[in-house]
């Protein structure tokens, strides 16, 4: 998902692109096709870890609403870029001026992606994350 947001932030920053568009609709291939593994993976018969894994968000699993945003955002974007108006921009490489509600989205991707990265390492460390983490490997061994 951070992929699709860096492809969106692209189109702030400098303007809207087809390869901008393009970095958003890969990101969102690739996340589709590790959430189709996900699901894939609980949905054997006999799975010893259950129906599915964690809890259930409006009836679906998250990595099940994943695979759903990541296809939404696939059509979306197919949808956007029938709008050929918005390609008619100056071709300019020269990063815009970002006004505040810009750089607030900005600082609310980079402080996200901070979290995340910070909450799987504490419950990962170095090492390959377990397969069902019940607790912050890194905090009890302090």
């Amino acid at each position: 998902m951070l992929g699709i947001a860096i492809g969106a932030m692209m189109n702030l920053r400098f303007g809207v692109r087809t390869s901008h568009y393009a970095i958003s609709i890969f990101s969102a291939l690739f996340g589709a096709a590790v959430s189709t593994r996900q699901i894939l993976l609980h949905i054997v018969p006999g799975n010893p870890n259950g129906p599915g894994y964690g809890s259930a968000v409006f009836g679906f699993h998250l990595y099940t609403w994943g695979l759903i945003i990541f296809m939404a955002t696939i059509g979306v974007i197919g949808l956007m870029m029938f709008y050929e108006k918005h390609f008619e921009f100056p071709k300019s490489n020269e990063p815009r001026v970002m006004n505040k509600p810009v750089m607030a989205v900005f600082a609310l991707v980079v402080i996200l992606t901070a979290g995340n990265v910070l909450s799987t390492f504490l419950m990962c460390g170095l090492a390959p994350c377990p397969d069902n983490p019940d607790q912050y490997i890194m905090l009890t061994n302090l």
